[in-house]
Protein backbone atom coordinates (compact mmCIF):
# COMPACT_ATOMS: atom_id res chain seq x y z
CA UNK A 1 0.00 0.00 0.00
CA UNK A 2 0.98 3.45 -0.33
CA UNK A 3 0.42 5.98 2.33
CA UNK A 4 -3.07 6.50 4.08
CA UNK A 5 -6.20 6.40 2.21
CA UNK A 6 -7.49 9.98 1.23
CA UNK A 7 -9.96 9.15 -0.85
CA UNK A 8 -14.05 9.10 -0.40
CA UNK A 9 -16.05 7.56 -2.37
CA UNK A 10 -20.01 7.92 -2.28
CA UNK A 11 -21.38 5.18 -4.40
CA UNK A 12 -24.60 7.57 -5.12
CA UNK A 13 -22.52 9.95 -6.30
CA UNK A 14 -22.88 10.99 -9.99
CA UNK A 15 -20.08 13.19 -12.32
CA UNK A 16 -18.66 13.73 -15.72
CA UNK A 17 -16.36 11.31 -16.61
CA UNK A 18 -13.09 12.41 -18.83
CA UNK A 19 -11.94 9.77 -21.20
CA UNK A 20 -8.21 9.68 -22.48
CA UNK A 21 -5.83 6.74 -24.31
CA UNK A 22 -2.83 6.67 -23.03
CA UNK A 23 0.76 4.90 -23.30
CA UNK A 24 1.74 2.95 -19.71
CA UNK A 25 4.13 0.42 -20.96
CA UNK A 26 6.55 0.68 -23.74
CA UNK A 27 8.34 -2.70 -24.11
CA UNK A 28 10.79 -2.68 -27.22
CA UNK A 29 8.74 -1.93 -30.18
CA UNK A 30 5.89 -2.56 -28.79
CA UNK A 31 3.16 -0.15 -27.20
CA UNK A 32 0.53 -1.13 -24.32
CA UNK A 33 -2.26 1.31 -24.24
CA UNK A 34 -4.68 2.01 -21.31
CA UNK A 35 -7.83 3.76 -21.36
CA UNK A 36 -8.17 6.01 -18.24
CA UNK A 37 -11.90 6.87 -17.03
CA UNK A 38 -11.77 9.92 -14.72
CA UNK A 39 -14.47 11.44 -13.04
CA UNK A 40 -14.91 15.15 -12.68
CA UNK A 41 -14.69 16.23 -9.36
CA UNK A 42 -12.30 17.57 -6.34
CA UNK A 43 -11.24 14.19 -5.66
CA UNK A 44 -9.17 12.92 -4.60
CA UNK A 45 -10.73 9.30 -6.19
CA UNK A 46 -10.20 5.61 -5.62
CA UNK A 47 -8.92 3.94 -8.94
CA UNK A 48 -9.54 0.76 -9.79
CA UNK A 49 -6.98 -1.59 -12.85
CA UNK A 50 -9.92 -3.28 -15.29
CA UNK A 51 -8.33 -6.27 -16.58
CA UNK A 52 -10.03 -8.10 -19.58
CA UNK A 53 -11.05 -11.66 -20.02
CA UNK A 54 -10.63 -13.35 -23.27
CA UNK A 55 -9.55 -16.62 -22.51
CA UNK A 56 -6.04 -14.95 -21.72
CA UNK A 57 -5.80 -15.18 -26.01
CA UNK A 58 -8.37 -12.79 -27.35
CA UNK A 59 -10.32 -9.72 -26.07
CA UNK A 60 -9.38 -6.04 -25.62
CA UNK A 61 -9.30 -3.22 -23.12
CA UNK A 62 -12.18 -1.90 -24.35
CA UNK A 63 -14.18 -5.09 -23.31
CA UNK A 64 -15.46 -3.71 -20.31
CA UNK A 65 -16.28 -0.38 -21.19
CA UNK A 66 -20.18 -0.18 -20.18
CA UNK A 67 -19.08 -1.20 -16.25
CA UNK A 68 -15.70 1.13 -16.25
CA UNK A 69 -18.19 4.10 -17.30
CA UNK A 70 -20.60 3.70 -15.06
CA UNK A 71 -17.61 3.20 -12.06
CA UNK A 72 -16.42 5.93 -13.17
CA UNK A 73 -19.71 8.59 -13.03
CA UNK A 74 -19.64 7.36 -9.52
CA UNK A 75 -16.44 8.55 -8.68
CA UNK A 76 -13.71 5.94 -9.28
CA UNK A 77 -11.06 6.41 -11.94
CA UNK A 78 -10.50 3.38 -13.83
CA UNK A 79 -7.67 2.26 -15.73
CA UNK A 80 -8.66 -0.04 -18.11
CA UNK A 81 -5.14 -1.97 -19.12
CA UNK A 82 -3.81 -4.04 -22.56
CA UNK A 83 -1.38 -6.23 -21.83
CA UNK A 84 0.41 -9.68 -23.57
CA UNK A 85 -1.27 -12.63 -24.64
CA UNK A 86 -1.21 -16.03 -25.91
CA UNK A 87 -0.60 -17.95 -27.86
CA UNK A 88 2.01 -15.35 -28.71
CA UNK A 89 2.98 -14.73 -24.82
CA UNK A 90 2.39 -18.02 -22.13
CA UNK A 91 2.49 -17.67 -18.58
CA UNK A 92 2.66 -15.84 -16.72
CA UNK A 93 3.56 -12.38 -18.90
CA UNK A 94 -0.21 -11.76 -18.86
CA UNK A 95 0.27 -11.52 -14.59
CA UNK A 96 3.68 -9.60 -15.16
CA UNK A 97 2.31 -7.05 -16.92
CA UNK A 98 -0.68 -6.42 -14.44
CA UNK A 99 1.46 -6.61 -11.88
CA UNK A 100 3.16 -3.30 -13.22
CA UNK A 101 -0.14 -1.90 -14.09
CA UNK A 102 -1.04 -1.33 -10.74
CA UNK A 103 2.55 -0.60 -9.64
CA UNK A 104 2.63 2.12 -12.38
CA UNK A 105 -1.26 3.20 -11.60
CA UNK A 106 0.32 4.07 -7.98
CA UNK A 107 3.04 5.63 -8.94
CA UNK A 108 1.11 8.30 -11.78
CA UNK A 109 -2.33 8.56 -9.19
CA UNK A 110 -1.99 12.02 -8.85
CA UNK A 111 -2.27 12.71 -12.50
CA UNK A 112 -5.69 11.08 -12.68
CA UNK A 113 -6.74 12.95 -9.17
CA UNK A 114 -6.67 9.49 -8.07
CA UNK A 115 -5.81 7.79 -4.37
CA UNK A 116 -2.75 5.67 -4.42
CA UNK A 117 -3.49 3.96 -1.06
CA UNK A 118 -7.26 2.60 -2.37
CA UNK A 119 -6.45 0.71 -5.99
CA UNK A 120 -8.77 -2.18 -6.35
CA UNK A 121 -8.94 -4.24 -9.18
CA UNK A 122 -11.38 -5.28 -11.23
CA UNK A 123 -11.19 -8.67 -13.43
CA UNK A 124 -13.77 -10.00 -15.87
CA UNK A 125 -13.67 -13.85 -17.41
CA UNK A 126 -9.88 -14.86 -17.29
CA UNK A 127 -9.49 -11.36 -16.77
CA UNK A 128 -11.13 -12.18 -13.23
CA UNK A 129 -8.25 -14.90 -13.02
CA UNK A 130 -5.17 -12.78 -13.73
CA UNK A 131 -6.12 -10.01 -11.67
CA UNK A 132 -6.84 -12.09 -8.37
CA UNK A 133 -3.81 -14.16 -8.84
CA UNK A 134 -1.60 -10.95 -8.89
CA UNK A 135 -3.47 -9.98 -5.65
CA UNK A 136 -3.03 -13.15 -3.95
CA UNK A 137 0.47 -13.12 -5.23
CA UNK A 138 1.78 -8.94 -5.34
CA UNK A 139 5.42 -9.97 -4.46
CA UNK A 140 6.29 -13.03 -6.94
CA UNK A 141 9.20 -11.75 -8.41
CA UNK A 142 8.20 -13.56 -12.14
CA UNK A 143 4.95 -11.22 -11.47
CA UNK A 144 6.97 -7.99 -10.13
CA UNK A 145 9.44 -8.45 -12.54
CA UNK A 146 9.63 -5.41 -14.44
CA UNK A 147 10.92 -1.87 -13.05
CA UNK A 148 9.36 0.77 -13.14
CA UNK A 149 10.45 4.02 -13.76
CA UNK A 150 10.88 7.18 -11.60
CA UNK A 151 11.80 7.61 -7.66
CA UNK A 152 8.32 5.88 -6.56
CA UNK A 153 8.09 2.59 -6.33
CA UNK A 154 4.85 0.95 -4.86
CA UNK A 155 3.88 -2.43 -4.39
CA UNK A 156 1.43 -3.86 -6.61
CA UNK A 157 -1.14 -4.98 -3.49
CA UNK A 158 -4.74 -3.49 -3.67
CA UNK A 159 -7.24 -2.55 -1.12
CA UNK A 160 -9.79 -5.16 -2.77
CA UNK A 161 -10.67 -7.01 -6.25
CA UNK A 162 -13.63 -7.82 -8.00
CA UNK A 163 -13.70 -11.15 -10.34
CA UNK A 164 -16.75 -10.89 -12.94
CA UNK A 165 -17.37 -14.24 -14.03
CA UNK A 166 -13.56 -15.03 -12.98
CA UNK A 167 -12.14 -18.00 -14.00
CA UNK A 168 -10.92 -18.17 -10.68
CA UNK A 169 -9.86 -22.13 -11.11
CA UNK A 170 -8.33 -22.73 -14.75
CA UNK A 171 -7.73 -26.25 -14.40
CA UNK A 172 -11.11 -27.04 -12.75
CA UNK A 173 -12.28 -25.38 -16.20
CA UNK A 174 -9.67 -27.06 -18.24
CA UNK A 175 -11.32 -30.52 -17.40
CA UNK A 176 -14.56 -29.03 -17.62
CA UNK A 177 -14.17 -27.55 -21.35
CA UNK A 178 -12.76 -31.38 -22.13
CA UNK A 179 -15.44 -32.77 -20.77
CA UNK A 180 -18.11 -30.55 -22.73
CA UNK A 181 -16.49 -30.71 -25.99
CA UNK A 182 -15.26 -26.79 -25.73
CA UNK A 183 -12.34 -27.17 -27.95
CA UNK A 184 -11.60 -23.72 -28.41
CA UNK A 185 -11.63 -23.13 -24.18
CA UNK A 186 -9.11 -26.45 -24.51
CA UNK A 187 -7.02 -24.31 -26.78
CA UNK A 188 -7.09 -21.15 -25.59
CA UNK A 189 -6.00 -22.47 -21.65
CA UNK A 190 -3.24 -25.08 -23.06
CA UNK A 191 -1.98 -21.97 -25.26
CA UNK A 192 -1.55 -19.97 -22.27
CA UNK A 193 -0.67 -22.06 -19.16
CA UNK A 194 1.71 -24.65 -21.48
CA UNK A 195 1.01 -27.70 -19.08
CA UNK A 196 -1.59 -29.07 -16.93
CA UNK A 197 1.27 -28.51 -14.23
CA UNK A 198 0.86 -24.71 -14.78
CA UNK A 199 -2.28 -24.25 -14.85
CA UNK A 200 -2.33 -25.72 -10.97
CA UNK A 201 0.29 -23.61 -10.32
CA UNK A 202 -0.83 -20.17 -11.18
CA UNK A 203 -4.13 -21.06 -9.81
CA UNK A 204 -6.16 -19.10 -7.10
CA UNK A 205 -7.84 -22.13 -5.88
CA UNK A 206 -5.06 -24.57 -5.81
CA UNK A 207 -2.74 -21.58 -3.78
CA UNK A 208 -5.80 -21.82 -0.91
CA UNK A 209 -5.55 -25.83 -1.71
CA UNK A 210 -2.03 -25.72 -1.09
CA UNK A 211 -2.04 -23.57 1.95
CA UNK A 212 0.49 -21.22 0.58
CA UNK A 213 1.09 -17.81 2.35
CA UNK A 214 -1.22 -15.34 -0.07
CA UNK A 215 -2.14 -11.96 0.45
CA UNK A 216 -5.79 -11.98 0.60
CA UNK A 217 -7.73 -8.80 0.14
CA UNK A 218 -11.44 -8.59 0.21
CA UNK A 219 -13.20 -10.05 -3.07
CA UNK A 220 -16.41 -9.24 -4.90
CA UNK A 221 -17.69 -12.39 -7.04
CA UNK A 222 -20.75 -11.35 -9.60
CA UNK A 223 -21.50 -14.64 -11.39
CA UNK A 224 -24.50 -15.98 -13.36
CA UNK A 225 -26.02 -19.24 -12.94
CA UNK A 226 -26.73 -19.99 -16.43
CA UNK A 227 -22.86 -19.32 -17.10
CA UNK A 228 -21.56 -21.92 -19.60
CA UNK A 229 -18.41 -20.94 -19.97
CA UNK A 230 -17.67 -21.08 -15.69
CA UNK A 231 -19.72 -23.72 -14.07
CA UNK A 232 -21.25 -22.97 -10.65
CA UNK A 233 -19.03 -25.40 -8.74
CA UNK A 234 -15.91 -22.63 -9.69
CA UNK A 235 -16.70 -19.80 -7.58
CA UNK A 236 -18.72 -21.85 -4.84
CA UNK A 237 -15.37 -24.01 -4.39
CA UNK A 238 -13.11 -20.72 -4.03
CA UNK A 239 -15.74 -18.72 -1.55
CA UNK A 240 -15.55 -21.81 0.72
CA UNK A 241 -11.01 -21.96 0.41
CA UNK A 242 -10.98 -18.43 0.65
CA UNK A 243 -13.06 -18.14 3.65
CA UNK A 244 -11.13 -21.10 4.93
CA UNK A 245 -7.93 -19.63 4.83
CA UNK A 246 -8.98 -16.45 6.35
CA UNK A 247 -10.30 -14.31 3.84
CA UNK A 248 -13.48 -11.91 3.14
CA UNK A 249 -15.29 -13.11 -0.11
CA UNK A 250 -18.79 -12.24 -1.54
CA UNK A 251 -20.23 -13.97 -3.86
CA UNK A 252 -23.40 -12.50 -5.28
CA UNK A 253 -25.51 -14.91 -8.07
CA UNK A 254 -27.61 -13.32 -10.92
CA UNK A 255 -29.85 -16.25 -11.69
CA UNK A 256 -30.63 -17.23 -15.25
CA UNK A 257 -27.76 -15.42 -16.41
CA UNK A 258 -24.76 -15.90 -18.97
CA UNK A 259 -21.42 -15.31 -19.12
CA UNK A 260 -20.66 -11.74 -19.49
CA UNK A 261 -23.65 -10.50 -18.94
CA UNK A 262 -22.57 -7.16 -17.25
CA UNK A 263 -21.33 -5.41 -20.17
CA UNK A 264 -24.73 -6.12 -21.84
CA UNK A 265 -27.19 -2.65 -20.37
CA UNK A 266 -30.34 -4.01 -18.66
CA UNK A 267 -31.82 -4.54 -15.39
CA UNK A 268 -29.42 -7.40 -14.11
CA UNK A 269 -25.97 -5.92 -15.32
CA UNK A 270 -27.37 -2.75 -13.63
CA UNK A 271 -27.86 -4.63 -10.27
CA UNK A 272 -24.36 -6.08 -10.59
CA UNK A 273 -22.77 -2.66 -11.24
CA UNK A 274 -24.58 -1.06 -8.00
CA UNK A 275 -23.28 -4.22 -6.12
CA UNK A 276 -19.48 -2.98 -7.31
CA UNK A 277 -19.84 0.22 -6.29
CA UNK A 278 -21.45 -0.79 -2.72
CA UNK A 279 -18.52 -3.00 -2.22
CA UNK A 280 -15.90 -0.75 -3.47
CA UNK A 281 -17.78 1.86 -0.82
CA UNK A 282 -17.36 -0.87 2.10
CA UNK A 283 -13.83 -0.98 1.34
CA UNK A 284 -12.80 2.43 1.13
CA UNK A 285 -14.63 2.91 4.54
CA UNK A 286 -13.20 0.00 6.59
CA UNK A 287 -9.99 1.38 5.22
CA UNK A 288 -10.43 4.76 6.69
CA UNK A 289 -11.79 3.58 9.27
CA UNK A 290 -8.53 1.96 10.13
CA UNK A 291 -6.52 4.92 10.09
Amino acid sequence: MVGQLSATYNPAHRCDVLVKDIEYLHRQHESWPARIYQPVGKGPFPAIVDVHGGAWNNGRYLNNATMDQALAASGIVVAAVEFRQAPEHAYPGQVADVNYAIRWLKAHAADFNADPASVGGLGSSSGGHTIILSAMRPHDRRYACRVLEGETQPDATMLFTIGAWPVIDPYARYLYAQKARREGLVRSTEAYFLSEATMREGNPQHILERGEKAEMPPILIVQGTNDDNVPMSIPENFVKAFRAAGGRVELELFPGMPHGFGNTPGPESGRAIELMKSFVARQVTKAAAAV
